[in-house]
């Protein structure tokens, strides 16, 4: 069953993977990612491959390479990163795998779609930037 917003794994390793790259005045390397966020390296490689495909982040190759973002954080949204890592982002309004209630009014009434709504508008009005102070602050820049 589906309870609220799902947000995998994979969704909360790239949200936090371009807060902490945007934070950082070059790249940064899986392991470094990893260490920060105590993080398997494998999971965190895989979801940063996926940001290159998707041109989030560029990556380079070789002992001294790592990961950067390739978009300027003040025009990525969270809605960006989350999409490159799910698709879009679709409304489930029912909490229920199958409906239940036929065509029955909903229990919980809009709650369901208010929420997605929500979900949706905070991701698409918060960009990288507004959260890559995070890991700026703790570099005590």
């Amino acid at each position: 069953m589906t309870h609220g917003v799902p947000i995998s794994d994979a969704v909360s390793l790239a949200l936090h993977s371009v807060a902490y790259l945007a934070a950082q005045d070059g790249q940064a390397s899986v392991q470094d990612i990893s260490k920060r966020l105590a993080v398997s390296e494998n999971h965190l490689s895989k979801v940063l491959q996926q940001l290159s495909r998707s041109g989030l982040v560029r990556s380079t190759r070789g002992p001294q390479g790592g990961f950067c973002m390739a978009r300027k954080c003040e025009s990525l949204t969270l809605l960006d990163v989350y999409e490159a890592i799910e698709g879009p982002v679709r409304d489930h309004k029912c909490l229920m795998r199958k409906k239940t209630c036929g065509k029955k009014p909903c229990i919980l009434g809009d709650t369901m779609e208010t929420m997605w709504d929500i979900f949706r508008k905070h991701l698409k009005s918060t960009r990288v930037a507004d959260i890559a102070g995070i890991y700026r602050r703790e570099a005590g820049a």
